[in-house]
């Protein structure tokens, strides 16, 4: 799996070790569902008003949210036949698609929630690409299903709450 960060905000300094636990929980959500085909996201880091014109643009929604996701792909429940022309010819990659993480809202949620930045923005990550994977929480059981899957990868990267601990 190939994965593009770009950081356009400034509220927070971003290290290398948090682009990597990015990286890997990416890679086990993929594992999560038994996604093995070569493929590429695109995550956009951004501040609240960056995310609030694209919700208000996309979703008529004029108000920050923490996460958006932008599947390229229609996937269901991570179970896709691919045809040719759904590969990036250069790499031979499927795209998946685009997710936009808003840096000052998950620092406000870690806070609120009482855990560390680093799972919240992990746990945030996950849920874009698990929608991206063609997951939703539209109704109670489809949410059970989503929210045990974000779990299971944090879990298996260490990354609790606090109170958990």
């Amino acid at each position: 799996m190939k994965m593009i960060i770009e950081n356009l905000q400034n509220t927070k300094e971003l290290t290398n070790e948090l682009y990597e636990t990015l990286e890997k929980a990416a890679l086990l959500c993929l594992k999560e569902v038994e996604f093995d085909m070569p493929s590429e996201i695109s995550v956009y880091l951004v501040d609240d008003e960056y995310i609030r014109e694209v919700n208000r643009d996309y979703r008529n929604i004029d108000r920050p949210t923490d996460v958006l996701s932008f599947p390229l792909l229609e996937i269901d429940h991570g179970s896709f036949t691919p045809s040719e022309s759904d590969f990036d010819l250069d790499q031979n990659l499927l795209v998946l698609g685009d997710i936009i993480i808003s840096i000052e809202t998950a620092i406000k949620q870690s806070e609120l929630y009482g855990h560390s930045f680093e799972r919240e923005i992990t746990f945030l990550l996950t849920h874009g690409v698990f929608h991206l994977l063609g997951f939703d929480h539209v109704n109670p059981e489809d949410e059970k299903l989503m929210m045990g899957m974000q779990e299971n990868v944090l879990n298996k990267m260490n990354l609790k709450r606090e109170n958990e601990e």
